[in-house]
């Protein structure tokens, strides 16, 4: 079984430049990097959203693909100073899509409303503080509405009390299905592992049990640290979670589970994509998955992190990595 996914998910041919970058300009929402890709197609087009780090905290944009590259992303869901949970963050990290891997990534309405998710840190800083989860609707992919109960991490089991990270919305079997990732209470070498929450409506949300369903692997496995930043999605009668893992040696790697109900996730402990040797875009990391089918061949997006030749003055930052979007094809 895993010899037989690994092949079926195989994206080998990595582009060798950044799809997406950070525009390194003060003032811009994405100056400091680009983060967290969402792949979808939308009434014939291919588009993507994105985080934006700018040295303050996470805003979200839009891009478009016109067949020859992504445009610049477009800010659509900005931090609220008035809001006590988007003051500073709103990372919009997945829209509800079809589901089926070999599908389009059809984005899906419900009642007219595209519903997505996001997550966003109490404080200034990089994701300073813990983190919640809530569903947001647009029905324009520009304008966005916070929508029903927030996912809050006291409320949880203690392997989530640190905080909540990306998250991931689906619809399967008369339900929502909302996958995250978050981290123990550990001030220190911390873990992250992956669990779920179900809604029928997506106003109010019940976790699925008190333990993670993708747990990390022993030590010295590709996620022994972290099992984070899922993507689920339906090849043939097998659920298979893209995610990254951290292990305990720093390397950070795209890998999969798989599942047969979404409740019982099978480790694969395989490599879809490797950080890559040096002067290359993910020198330092390549994570946080985002997965299509276009043309008949999976393209798999990722966050990609290299050193930059030499550091950059953004205000009174001096930034030394990279940090943006990359894909690999099969």
């Amino acid at each position: 079984m895993t010899a037989d996914l690994t092949a079926r998910l195989a994206t080998p041919h990595k582009e060798p430049d950044l799809v997406l970058a950070p525009s390194l300009r003060e003032g811009d929402f994405y100056s400091h990097g680009v983060d967290c890709p969402f792949v979808f197609s939308h009434e014939g087009a291919l588009g993507m959203t994105v985080v934006g780090w700018d040295g303050i905290g996470y805003q979200t944009g839009l891009s478009w693909f016109d067949g020859a590259s992504w445009s610049a992303p477009e800010l659509i869901l900005a931090r609220d100073p008035s809001s006590p949970h988007r003051r500073y963050n709103t990372a919009l990290t997945s829209i509800l899509r079809d589901e089926d891997l070999r599908g389009d990534g059809e984005l899906l309405a419900v009642d007219g409303w595209y519903y997505g998710t996001f997550h966003a840190y109490p404080a200034a800083g990089y994701e300073a503080g813990p983190g919640v989860v809530g569903i947001v609707r647009s029905r324009d992919l520009r304008t966005w509405e916070e929508y029903g109960a927030l996912l809050r991490p006291e409320d949880g089991s203690p392997w989530e009390r640190g905080g909540l990270y990306k998250s991931w919305l689906m619809h399967s079997g008369g339900e929502f299905w909302l996958f995250y990732n978050a981290k123990d209470a550990s001030p220190r070498g911390w873990q992250e592992q992956t669990g779920a929450a179900r809604s029928v409506d997506l106003l109010g949300w019940e976790r699925v049990g008190t333990e993670p369903l993708l747990r990390n692997g022993p030590p010295g496995a590709i996620d022994d640290r972290f099992a984070s930043d899922p993507c689920v999605l339906r090849d043939g009668d097998t659920w298979v979670m893209f995610y990254f893992g951290l292990c305990s040696d720093g390397r950070a790697r795209e890998t999969f589970a798989w599942s047969d109900d979404l409740l019982t996730w099978n480790r694969s402990e395989q490599v879809l994509i490797d950080a890559g040797p040096p002067g290359t875009v993910d020198t330092t990391y390549a994570h946080k998955p985002a997965v299509i089918t276009r043309a008949g061949r999976l393209e798999h997006y990722y966050c990609a992190v290299a050193p930059l030749a030499e550091p950059v003055r953004i205000g009174d930052h001096l930034q030394r990595e990279r940090r943006g979007i990359a894909v690999a094809r099969s």
